[in-house]
């Protein structure tokens, strides 16, 4: 039995958002370009977890038109019923029609997958692998993280008088309404959002591998989204989780479902800030703020997921990974080799790296990865405590959201003067009053001193409902934390923990 291609179908979802080079052998290499009567690459990796025999991942060219792609579907209908796969689920498996990628998934024989190469309009072919979540097994010992953590809010400047900071102290110090009209999309097993813990703030958003049901089957999905945005472990209180279930109750899916997680996440995103736009220009206020993905999973280096992750991330959708649990180098891992997400890796309660943390120039921050104490799958009000940079990376997407639900206002609105006139002015729009507050708070203390401050100005004023970009946020979030603190590291590691375990005054 194979599964019917619907090339009319297909095609149009394709085109409505409109997409080599000799064999690549090299895990590193990204897609380029190719001669005209040149196959198209397959993408060779090192794959951490296996291949998924016969599954591919195919790319088109983001400029292929509307007439290229329908003829393409055409072709792969004709071509996959010739030479099907003796398999129930043979044919195509996703269909990648956002803003960032252009190109489906399925299962195919090598004879049809070779037909695919000679195609103009392909970009690149990657073969499947297996993703998993970034967890080991459930240790002993205290639990710690977030009981001893928190943001203490220090107004505070860099010798020039132009940044804003934080400082972080032991006391978990936080604003209740920290996160509030925020949205984490936590791209993992699922969530059981019923779970007391989340106070009617957790939702399902989509369920993307076939024939899966929608619920959180393995429990860490719900963990994480718990050390998030959970009444008792959550470090932005007030944010919404959703649900985007990529991997099954073992844990573990594949790239091409990941892929598709990422995408729809973006969507849903884009979507959302358009919405509370339009409201803000009818109303004149909203209670929108932004959205943040979590990532606490990893497979082998996927130039296909680390594109995505990055075209989202200059979409306005802010990412949290996992750097992996593999002890090595975490440029060797996707979503971790993404440059645009905050890859973030483990620490103990000893301030050092924890011994399974991956390490190397990919990672961005550490942040508390062993014994973490969460929320859980088996009943409403269950809690497990399990370690891995999977329990690390939920930290920072809490983090993220906790200083998105503050921006831009006197506690939190970054600026860099270098930066001013290509993140800023080219990334979002302000109202008159934020103007003042950012022109206020890059002029020098001298001057700023004379000046009225920018509250008694955006007391009553709503913000304009344009998030603070990624690169911004992950600027300014890896500017707060605490350098040489850690412990352990090896070779060419940053030394940066986002939790400071000192109290600050």
């Amino acid at each position: 039995m194979t599964y019917l291609i619907t090339s009319s179908l297909l095609a149009v979802s394709l085109a409505a958002s409109t997409y080599a080079t000799p064999l690549s052998t090299n895990p590193h290499s990204s897609p380029s370009g190719r001669g005209f009567l040149a196959k198209a690459p397959v993408i060779q990796t090192e794959e951490y977890h296996g291949r998924i025999n016969n599954s591919y991942i195919i790319v088109l060219k983001h400029d292929s038109p509307s007439r290229i792609v329908d003829n393409h579907m055409n072709f792969l209908q004709s071509a996959h019923y010739a030479d099907a796969l003796d398999a129930e689920e043979s044919g195509l498996t996703q269909v990648y029609s956002g803003d960032h990628i252009k190109g489906y998934a399925g299962r195919f024989t090598e004879s049809v997958i070779e037909q695919i190469r000679d195609r103009p309009e392909v970009e690149y072919v990657e073969p499947d692998q297996v993703v998993k979540i970034s967890e080991l097994k459930t240790q002993k010992g205290a639990p710690w993280a977030s009981h001893f953590l928190g943001f203490r809010v220090v107004l505070s400047s860099n010798l020039a008088g132009d940044v804003l900071l934080f400082r972080v102290s032991r006391a978990y110090v936080h604003d209740p309404k920290g996160g509030e009209g925020v949205d984490v999309y936590v791209i993992d097993t699922g969530i059981n959002v019923k779970h007391v813990e989340f106070e009617g703030r957790a939702f399902w958003g989509k369920t993307i591998p076939q024939n899966d049901v929608d619920e959180d089957g393995n429990g860490h999905g719900t963990h994480c989204a718990g050390t998030i945005a959970s009444r008792a472990y959550g470090v932005a209180k007030s944010a919404n989780v959703i649900a985007v279930k990529v991997l099954g109750s073992n844990g573990s899916g594949s790239m091409s479902d990941v892929v598709a997680g990422v995408d729809w996440a973006s969507t849903s995103a884009k979507a959302k800030m358009q919405a509370a736009q339009e409201e803000f220009r009818k109303t004149g206020k909203t209670a929108h703020k932004g959205s943040v993905a979590n990532m606490s999973l990893g497979g082998g280096k996927s130039p296909t997921l680390d594109r995505v992750v990055n075209s989202a991330a200059d979409s306005g959708l802010h990412f949290a990974v996992a750097a992996g649990n593999e002890n090595r180098d975490a440029c060797q891992s996707s979503p971790a080799a993404a440059e645009k997400a905050v890859t973030v890796g483990a620490s103990n309660l000893r301030d050092a790296k924890a011994y399974f943390s991956n390490h190397g120039s990919c990672v961005d921050i550490f942040a508390p990865g062993e014994n973490i104490k969460s929320t859980w799958n088996s009943g409403d009000h269950s809690s497990n405590t399990i370690s891995g940079t999977s329990m690390a990376s939920p930290h920072t997407a809490g983090a993220i959201a906790y200083l998105l639900s503050l921006y831009p206002s006197e506690k939190f609105n970054p600026v860099f003067p270098e930066d001013f006139s290509v993140d800023l002015n080219a990334q979002r729009t302000f109202s008159a009053t934020s103007l003042y507050s950012i022109a206020h708070a890059a002029l020098p203390r001298f001057i700023s001193g004379f000046l009225p401050d920018p509250s008694l100005f955006e007391a009553n004023n709503a913000p304009v409902p344009k998030p603070m970009p990624a690169a911004l946020m992950k600027k300014a979030l890896l500017s707060l934390g605490t350098p040489d603190m850690l412990s352990e590291l090896p070779e060419k590691t940053i030394n940066l923990l986002l939790f400071n375990n000192a109290t600050e005054a």
